[in-house]
């Protein structure tokens, strides 16, 4: 008999040794390389050798229009969007304790009562038909059961398994909290982009009524020219459709005001209602300086970044996760309680104390195919979480690049456009004192008044996509969100 324990026991011992055995090396024979960063950023920003990084200003002190620092407030507190996902970022919170717990141990307390009436001919009913609780008393029919007690399992974190979850739902977390920042920074970019083009339609719509009565006096030089017989009813008619075409500039400038207005209201989260704000100065708007900083700047400052940063990390955690699952797991259980067949017994110790302690020793051998495929795809992620950090990296010095270069040209080219409209503008006045003269005819006068409005709607625009530049700019190099 002895010789045979030992057996058992040298047979169980065998037994763990080749499950532990089957279980590395079939995690050891799929093992996959994890794909590494393979790009580098460059050590300055193109024809800029700035040090110090725009980014970094707060956003109240990077604006200056009172107007547009009061809207971006309400903004950042009623948004929906900034707001849902700020409900996003407590539930990533959530997940983390909830993983915290799976490597904590469960204690649960509880109690149960039932009935139970077994067969008379089994092993268990005849078992208790011998027993005697009482001389000359057997069990009770049916028998009763009432349990109260403490129960606790516990997963031993051999692998980091759970551990290494954790981490990856803290690293997720995390990202929620960049991705955040980074809305921020599109959102207070957003705001100021529409604030600015409000702010050139305003000028638009006072450029289109000054023109309007430029057209009118010039209409009634028509008429007074066609009562001396100098011009026929064909100039008169044709000075008349301008001043009309002119006239309903207006009205089209006005509908965009109020989708320009609305969609300001949309990202403050209100109703429609007018924007406040101050038009007069716009055409003396100076863009201020954005400097640019080094490349390691944008990598600290940009959100979008450090979120594919940390993804990048939470994929190589859940790697390891899925790596474990092909490893034995280790459980305990245990209880502790009072358990008998009538309420007044319970408190009768030790006979009635009820204690257990179990072990289980758990590894997948056959039939592993979801546990692999879970395995695969978290390096498919990994890999994915590689190149996704590359191109935002890229995406970044590009756009970077852009809007530098837009500035400088943007300046180049409203210092032309300047010199555009000062020569259309003398150019009316000469158009109109030649036809008074008669050495120009009627057309010259249209279309030189068409020209000079035109330039001067470029003009404006010109000065929107200066305001628009330093904005994106400002965006690009990640600030907004301080």
């Amino acid at each position: 008999m002895k010789k045979m324990k030992v057996i058992n026991k040298n047979v169980r011992k065998a037994i763990l040794i080749i499950v532990l055995g089957c279980s590395f090396s079939a995690c050891k024979s799929i093992t996959i390389a994890e794909k590494k960063v393979n790009i580098k950023a460059p050590q300055k920003f193109q024809n800029s050798d700035d040090s110090l990084n725009s980014a970094n200003l707060n956003w109240k002190l990077f604006f200056h229009d009172v107007d547009l620092i009061s809207l971006i407030d309400s903004a950042l507190v009623n948004n929906q969007e900034l707001n849902s996902v700020s409900q996003e970022l407590q539930i990533a919170r959530n997940e983390v304790q909830a993983r915290k717990g799976e490597y904590l141990p469960f204690v649960g307390f509880g109690t149960n009562a039932d009935v139970e009436k077994v067969g008379r001919y089994t092993s268990k009913g005849s078992s208790e038909a011998t027993t005697e609780i009482k001389p000359g008393k057997a069990t009770p029919e049916p028998l009763p059961n009432f349990n109260l007690g403490f129960h606790a399992s516990w997963e031993i974190d051999i692998w980091h398994k759970l551990r290494n979850a954790k981490k990856s739902a803290y690293s997720k977390y995390l990202g929620s909290v960049e991705a955040r920042k980074f809305l921020v920074t599109n959102l207070v970019a957003e705001i100021s982009n529409s604030y600015y083009e409000l702010l050139a339609l305003d000028n638009q719509l006072r450029i289109v009524e000054q023109n309007v009565e430029i057209q009118n006096n010039a209409l009634k030089i028509v008429k007074l020219e066609k009562e001396a017989t100098r011009v026929t009813e064909l100039a008169v008619k044709k000075f008349e459709a301008e001043v009309f075409y002119t006239k309903s500039l207006q009205f089209e400038i006005k509908q965009k005001i109020i989708e320009t207005e609305n969609r300001i209201n949309f990202l403050l989260g209100r109703f429609p209602q007018k924007v406040n704000r101050n038009s007069e100065n716009f055409s003396n708007y100076v863009p201020d300086t954005v400097f640019l900083g080094l490349p390691s700047h944008l990598l600290e400052n940009r959100a979008d970044i450090k979120q594919a940063e940390i993804f990048l990390q939470a994929s190589s955690l859940d790697i390891k996760v899925a790596k474990a699952q092909f490893l034995p797991s280790v459980k305990l259980n245990a209880g502790l309680g009072l358990q008998a067949f009538n309420p007044v017994f319970l408190l009768k110790a030790p006979e009635s104390l009820l204690y257990s302690l179990a072990g289980d020793l758990v590894s997948p051998l056959i039939n592993r195919n979801a546990i692999k495929t879970a395995y695969f795809n978290a390096n498919s992620k990994q890999i994915q979480a590689v190149y996704s950090y590359e191109k935002t990296i890229l995406n970044a010095f590009i756009e970077v690049t852009n809007q530098m270069f837009n500035i400088q040209n943007l300046n180049e080219s409203y210092k032309l456009k300047e010199q555009q409209v000062q020569a259309l503008n003398q150019s009316i006045e000469i158009s109109t004192n030649l036809f008074k003269s008669a050495k120009a005819d009627y057309m010259e006068v249209l279309l030189t008044q068409r020209d000079a409005l035109e330039s001067k709607f470029d003009l404006i625009e010109t000065k929107m996509l200066q305001m628009h530049a330093e904005v994106n700019l400002y965006r690009a190099l990640g600030g907004g969100w301080k």
